[in-house]
């Protein structure tokens, strides 16, 4: 039987008045042409927007499985809106569950459970007010971003601060621009990297690991993966695939990045971004819901590197839902 492939994917609206929106709004539109082009070799596929009518349309979609690239529509726990209908409506569909892709957009609550499991992160503090005093046992520099934004949405060339008085001033913008709360946590000045895992459980695939370097950006951007740096000064960001490391190194990584996706629970694919201290790796947060435009995302360059072609990559993320799908089905029946 040819399956019948419901493939969700944000509204456009390039008339958004943010550099982030209009960029964000164009990978997502590049994102769901390509894959729509790969699954179509193989599987019946219909396009179908995420908007208020989403759970009409899916309910008349009569489809299999859903490859959901939705964002959702509005809400702190906007990623966690599709998967709920889909859940409603009892349609298997490709990446996390509801709680899940909450915990990991929310990255105030992710950061207290890896703590609780004992996931290396560094030390914070959650601000849901500007009157709130700084924790004496956080050391500067601390780097201040919204606890529920992806893409370096909201961090800038002034969120790392040194100072009280820089801490208060972000803290206070950020507060007024986004949705409360905000994360503050000790800043890891060290090498980053970024890990792609694909599957579930023990049979899951880590990538090769992939280093983000920013010795070529203006010092006055800072040595951060902002969404200026991301966007604007490409260029002169360097991309190590797979990362330069000792064999001990990677291990610990990649280690630390697979516990800490088990833990908030991912399924089939996510992006761990990862800071070294010493020989020490600090989980900075989980992409459960990452980029897949070719050749940009960073989860496409590091597949590359495995020698992936994109179309084996999004197969691959697809037959591993599948998988889980008919596992659970034998398990429950």
């Amino acid at each position: 039987m040819r399956l019948k492939i419901g493939l969700v994917v944000d509204e456009q609206n390039f008339q958004m008045n943010t550099e982030e929106s209009r960029s964000a709004d164009e990978q997502k539109k590049v994102t769901a042409e390509k894959i729509y082009e790969v699954l179509s070799k193989k599987y019946e596929v219909v396009n179908i927007v995420a908007d208020i009518k989403t759970m009409e349309k899916l309910k008349n979609s009569n489809v299999d499985i859903v490859f959901n690239l939705s964002t959702g529509i509005r809400g702190e726990s906007r990623q966690s809106q599709i998967p709920a209908i889909l859940e409603m409506l009892r349609i298997p569909y490709v990446g996390s569950g509801v709680l899940a892709h909450a915990i990991a957009l929310d990255k105030s609550v992710a950061k207290q459970i890896f703590k609780y499991h004992n996931v290396t992160t560094a030390n914070f503090q959650i601000f849901r007010n500007e009157d709130e005093k700084l924790d004496p046992e956080l050391e500067f520099p601390l780097i201040v971003k919204p606890a529920c934004e992806g893409s370096g949405f909201g961090i800038d060339e002034d969120s790392v601060v040194y100072n009280e008085e820089a801490l208060s001033k972000k803290v206070s913008q950020l507060l007024k621009q986004y949705q409360p709360p905000v994360l503050v946590e000790e800043f890891i000045e060290g090498r980053e990297f970024t890990v792609g895992i694909i599957g579930n459980g023990e049979n899951k695939t880590i990538l090769p690991i992939l280093e983000i370097d920013f010795k070529d950006i203006p010092e006055e951007y800072g040595k951060i993966y902002s969404f200026k740096v991301k966007n604007d000064f490409a260029h002169k960001t360097h991309f190590y695939c797979p990362a330069p490391l000792s064999t001990e190194l990677e291990k610990k990584i990649k280690a630390e990045a697979s516990k800490a996706f088990d833990v908030l629970g991912c399924r089939d694919l996510a992006r761990v971004d990862v800071r070294l201290k010493g020989d020490v790796p600090y989980i900075i947060e989980i992409n459960s819901l990452p980029g897949l435009k070719p050749v940009y995302s960073d989860l496409t360059k590091m597949a590359d590197a495995a020698g992936m072609s994109y179309d084996e990559l999004v197969m691959q993320i697809l037959d591993e839902a599948i998988k889980r799908v008919e596992n659970n089905r034998k398990s429950s029946g």
